[in-house]
């Protein structure tokens, strides 16, 4: 407090030195939580421009508003520094807005009900989408299941004329029809792809469930079939960015850190950050082959383009696949599938190879691990790198999802400086099914163990990896602190996080992970000026509360660019 004082007398007396310059906006009589010790809990701040100009009490920002200021008494209110998203997939959140969601279908049948309506609308030949359903999440099982999963009986049955490709929830897995299958020219001697697994039945049969790399068998025909001109890619590509954009605002996202786009489609978010038209700001991975970075990654590093909104500086890669489609890579095998132990979906050798390109071009190096061997394999992947480069510091490569790590694994990550970009809202969603793919005692070990992580030292991040959830951080951020799953059942709770730990993880330690602290992450005079105001104290509220947390703005750089209706 003495240190916030002071600075605010200081900045008194520059003000009246060389005559205090006003403010285009102002919040006040708030509980503004500027997520900075310095400061701390303040009641207004002032913006210039797109940045913060000045925080702390009425009076003292009273001083910099003038007529021409917008003034917004948040009446007691909760601001926040802006959400940042700290692993998601841009381009796919508003790809998923355009098909059907299966987020929320208790059971297969209504999976088959949504499909038919979507099929009675369909021309023939017409390619029907879907993402979002998770066998383990149902109320019951489906008829005739394999590992738990449907067989495509029953869809093939009410869409002999049209392709269907439902994503699972995780992304990590498809479920095709006999129409989108038979144009793939997948039957019972096709065989599995390197990192790939297609389900069989008793008589040998494909069910429909492709997982990890297999799905690319019939993507790739869906990719052919339905190719566009670059009129028409460039029209789709601003489509779902408008949508995406539009819903990361309403939900409070201020920044977005996309986990994997192509180069071409950095090319298209680059040209739309340079016209004005996205308004969150994004932080893109390079998801490409090592051949095409290698030509590349010289000409792709790009700082705060479009006035801060595009930043590339980092590569994602896949080490394995999910839990729920077990797909992800384990030291032993699953619980509840004694026979697997997941799948390594991209060599050693070649991820080795991509730390090399990472290292030697200045570029952070982001890759998938959800299993504890995973987990291993990257963590010594990285070792090796820093050891065989030891004046390179500071790197912060990260480790997405790290949900699954081995008790000898966990210091590691702080020891070598690796950030562990987790998913608050994963625990909890994924809860009701980890103690079945892993058994209690791993479960209780290494299973979405932040607090642990930040315990050892290492930073945590947050997201939300939409649109396997949704992008709302309010939920990740219950996750995070509750630990609580839709049965009220509390999965560990050892290792919530306090209030203001989930806020750090949401907020500064995203803007961290992505070397962003001097601009973001923070209400700190001189940083962008991205707030976010709440319809409730998501730090004092009573938990039960939190879920129901509305967003009453959306500010960036000092722009409000969503307010709620």
């Amino acid at each position: 407090m003495y240190t916030r004082q002071l600075m605010s007398i200081l900045t008194g007396l520059m003000c009246m030195m060389s005559g205090c310059v006003s403010a285009d906006l102002v919040l006040r009589n708030g509980k503004i939580a500027t997520v900075d010790d310095r400061y701390g809990e303040v009641e207004a701040i002032a913006v210039r421009g797109d940045r913060i100009l000045a925080v702390g009490t009425n009076a003292e920002i009273g001083r910099y508003v003038d007529s021409q200021t917008k003034v917004i008494d948040l009446a007691g209110r909760r601001a926040i520094p802006g959400f940042i998203e700290g692993h998601g997939h841009f381009t796919s959140l508003g790809s998923s807005m355009l098909n059907l969601d299966l987020r929320n279908v208790r059971n297969w049948d209504e999976v088959i009900s949504l499909v038919k309506k979507a099929v009675d609308q369909a021309q023939p030949g017409e390619w029907i989408l879907g993402r979002g359903w998770h066998q383990e999440k149902w109320n019951k099982p489906p008829p005739g299941a394999v590992e738990g999963f449907p067989t495509h009986a029953m869809l093939s049955a009410i869409s002999p004329d049209n392709p269907v490709c439902l994503t699972h929830a995780s992304g990590h897995a498809c479920f095709f029809n006999a129409k989108a299958m038979a144009l793939a020219s997948v039957d019972e001697n096709t065989k599995d792809p390197q990192g790939g697994e297609i389900l069989h039945d008793n008589a040998g049969q494909p069910i429909g469930v492709f997982r990890e790399t297999a799905a690319n068998l019939v993507q790739r025909v869906y990719a052919a079939q339905t190719a566009k001109d670059v009129k028409s890619r460039r029209a789709h590509l601003r489509r779902i960015v408008e949508l995406a954009d539009k819903e990361c605002l309403s939900k409070g996202v201020t920044s977005f850190q996309d986990a994997g786009s192509s180069l071409a489609t950095i090319d298209g978010l680059k040209e739309l950050v340079e016209e004005g038209a996205i308004g969150t700001r994004l932080w893109v991975m390079i998801r490409d082959s090592n051949e095409a970075l290698a030509a590349n990654l010289n000409r792709y590093k790009m700082i705060g383009v479009g006035n801060n909104h595009l930043t590339v500086r980092a590569i994602k890669r896949s080490i394995d696949g999910a839990l729920g489609s077990r797909g992800a890579w384990l030291l032993e095998p699953y619980s509840d599938l004694p026979s697997s132990s997941g799948l390594n979906t991209a060599t050693v050798e070649s991820v080795t190879e991509t730390a090399r390109l990472a290292i030697n071009h200045d570029f952070q190096l982001c890759v998938h691990a959800i299993g504890d061997r995973a987990n291993r394999e990257v963590l010594d992947i990285y070792q090796q790198t820093f050891a065989s480069n030891p004046t390179r510091r500071g790197l912060r490569w990260r480790i997405e999802h790290a949900q699954h790590v081995h008790r000898d694994d966990i210091p590691r990550f702080a020891k070598l400086g690796v950030i562990a970009s987790m998913q608050g809202v994963h625990c909890t969603s994924d809860a009701p099914y980890v103690e079945d793919r892993l058994g209690r005692q791993r479960a209780e070990e290494g299973a979405y163990v932040w607090k642990k992580f930040m315990e050892s030292g290492a930073v945590v991040t947050n997201g939300t990896d939409t649109p396997v959830e949704d992008v709302s951080p309010i939920a990740s951020y219950y996750a995070s602190v509750s630990r609580r799953s839709k049965d009220g059942s509390v999965f560990y709770p050892n290792q919530r996080m306090s209030r203001l730990e989930a806020l750090k993880s949401y907020t500064i330690n995203c803007a961290y992970g992505a070397f962003e602290e001097k601009d973001k992450g923070s209400l700190t005079p001189g940083k962008l000026a991205d707030i976010v105001i709440l319809s409730n104290d998501i730090l004092t509220c009573p938990e039960a509360q939190i879920p129901d947390i509305t967003i009453d703005y959306t500010i960036v750089g000092g722009k409000i660019l969503y307010q709620t209706p």
